[in-house]
């Protein structure tokens, strides 16, 4: 993503990075969930089923503008 352009200021060079998830009986890591959020009975989302994706996360050095891509399925 070294080549990439900022869609903010329109700076070169995105760095790496990613985002975090750090509550009760999170991975470490946030994902891409397709669909709509919807909650079941107990207000957590339902995720039975539905597609995956790792977020992989690309912040610019010129303006901190954060850059999301739903990459890998996981």
């Amino acid at each position: 993503m070294s080549d990439v352009r900022c869609t903010h200021c329109g700076l070169v060079g995105l760095k790496p990075g990613f985002v975090e998830d750090a509550g009760d009986g999170a991975r470490g890591y946030a994902r891409w969930i397709a669909g709509p959020l919807e909650r079941g009975l107990l207000g957590g989302a339902k995720r039975l089923g539905r597609p995956r994706r790792q977020i992989d996360a690309y912040r610019c050095p010129g303006c901190g503008h954060l850059e999301l891509f739903a990459t890998h399925a996981v």
